[in-house]
C-alpha cells in the first residue's frame, strides 16, 4: 500500500491466541508497547520494523517485518510517496441546461479509505483554503447546482485520525454548455424578416463559430456569405428559403451547442411556435401570423400532426396550461385557406421528475418483492 508524507501511521503488536493481558513488547527499535504511532511520516521513518510479545519466561514468535521504504523491492511493504493530488474528470463536460452530469473524483496513487470533499473556486478570500498562489480560494460544494450555475470545481480526499488530506485537484470548469440563441426564438420567419444568431457562452463566445445545414450542404461562417456579424451575434441577411436549415455552434475542438431548426418561408402564413426544447409541465401559446392581415378577426385552424385539433378567431392557441409529453409532434396552421409550413416541438422531461418516478417504481418493486418472501415464509412456517 502507499503511505504519504505528513500521514499517520500506526503499526500494532498483536499475540495471536494469546489475549491482550500481562504481554510485554519487544520491537527492533526503542519501543516497548503494543502500538507504535508515527506522525507526520517522512522518509527518514523508513525502516524494516518487527515486534514480539514476551510474558514472563515465553516469549512469541517474530512478527513478519513490515517495511516502510522509498523503493518496491520488499515482500511486505507500504510506500512512502508525496502528497498524492486528487483527479477530477467530468463528463460530459458540454452539456444543454437540464443535462445530467458525473463527476468523478479518484486518488490514482491509492484507492484505499478516501472520503471525498468537493468545493467550487471563488475570487481570493482570507480564511479559505487557497488555490494558484492565492489568485483563488475553494468554498465548500452543497447541494445541488441549477441550469443556471456555472462552477469550477477542485475537489480533494481525506483519511485516517487526524485526517490526512490530499492536494486539491486541478480546477476544472463545469458549465450548463454553450447555448444557440435566435431572436425572435421562433423556428418559421418570412424572409422578409432577419433573424439573429447568437452563440453564447455564459458571456464569453470566443472561439466559437456559427454553422449550418440547409440543402447545398455544411457551412460556416456567417459573414460575409449568407450574414453580418455584429460582436458574437449573426444576422441572417440573405433571407430566402435557401436559408432554411439546422444551425448550431461549434468550437475548433469539436463541441457542439444545441442545434435549432430554422424554416425561412415566403408564404403568407407562418406559426410561431419556440425553436427550443420547451419542457413538461411548461405552458405553451402558439400564434399563427399572416404576411399581409386580411381580417380583423381571421379563423384559425391549428393541426396537430396532421389532425385538427382547435379552431380559433384570434390567431393565437394555448395547447396546455401543463405540457406533457404526449404533445410532442408537428403542428401547423391555417388561416383564410393558406397553410403554414409543419414545425416539430420536442417536449423535454426533466431528469428530476424521471429520477422520481423511477425511484417510485424500483421502491414498489421492492416492496412486492419482500411481500412475497414473507408470505411464503409465513406458508411453510404453518
Amino acid at each position: 500500500m502507499s503511505i504519504f508524507r505528513g500521514e499517520t501511521v500506526t503499526l500494532r503488536c498483536d499475540i495471536q491466541g494469546g489475549g491482550d493481558t500481562d504481554w510485554e513488547y519487544s520491537w527492533n527499535i526503542n519501543h516497548n508497547t503494543s502500538e507504535y504511532r508515527i506522525s507526520p511520516v517522512d522518509t527518514s521513518h523508513t525502516w524494516s520494523y518487527t515486534c514480539m510479545g514476551v510474558k514472563g519466561n515465553k516469549e512469541s514468535i517474530t512478527s513478519d517485518a513490515v517495511q516502510l521504504t522509498t523503493d518496491s523491492l520488499n515482500l511486505v511493504l507500504c510506500l512512502i510517496t508525496d502528497q498524492p493530488k486528487a483527479v477530477l474528470s467530468i463528463s460530459p463536460q458540454w452539456m444543454n441546461p437540464g443535462d445530467s452530469v458525473t463527476l468523478n473524483c479518484e486518488v490514482k496513487e491509492s484507492s484505499t479509505a478516501w472520503r471525498f470533499s468537493w468545493y467550487k473556486t471563488v475570487p481570493y478570500r482570507a480564511g479559505l483554503p487557497s488555490l494558484l498562489d492565492k489568485s483563488y480560494s475553494v468554498d465548500p460544494l452543497s447541494g445541488y447546482g441549477t441550469t443556471e450555475e456555472s462552477y469550477t470545481l477542485s475537489p480533494a480526499a481525506g483519511r485516517g485520525d487526524p485526517v490526512y488530506y490530499t492536494d486539491y485537484s486541478e480546477p476544472q470548469f463545469l458549465w450548463s454548455g454553450v447555448s444557440l440563441r435566435i431572436r425572435p426564438n421562433i423556428t418559421e420567419h418570412f424572409t422578409s424578416k432577419s433573424p439573429s444568431l447568437t452563440c453564447d457562452l455564459k458571456g464569453n463566445s470566443t472561439g466559437w463559430r456559427l454553422m449550418r445545414y440547409t440543402e447545398t450542404g455544411v457551412e460556416s461562417g456567417c459573414s460575409p456569405n449568407w450574414g453580418s456579424i455584429t460582436g458574437s451575434t449573426c444576422t441572417i441577411t440573405s433571407t430566402d428559403t435557401g436559408d432554411s436549415g439546422v444551425y448550431w455552434c461549434e468550437s475548433g475542438s469539436g463541441q457542439y451547442s444545441n442545434a435549432v431548426n430554422i424554416t425561412m418561408t415566403d408564404g403568407d402564413v407562418i406559426l410561431e411556435s419556440p425553436a427550443h426544447l420547451v419542457t413538461e409541465g411548461d405552458s405553451l401559446t402558439l400564434c399563427c401570423k399572416c404576411r399581409n392581415q386580411r381580417s380583423t378577426n381571421p379563423k384559425v385552424d391549428f393541426y396537430k400532426d396532421g389532425v385538427l385539433i382547435s379552431n380559433e378567431t384570434i390567431g393565437e392557441m394555448t395547447i396546455l396550461s401543463r405540457l406533457s409529453k404526449s404533445d410532442e409532434g408537428f403542428y401547423k396552421c391555417k388561416s383564410d385557406q393558406i397553410e403554414s409550413p409543419e414545425s416539430w416541438m420536442t417536449v423535454r422531461v426533466p431528469v428530476s421528475s424521471t429520477s422520481v418516478l423511477v425511484g417510485v417504481i424500483v421502491g414498489l418493486v421492492v416492496a412486492v418483492v419482500l411481500l412475497t418472501i414473507f408470505l411464503v415464509l409465513l406458508c411453510r412456517g404453518k
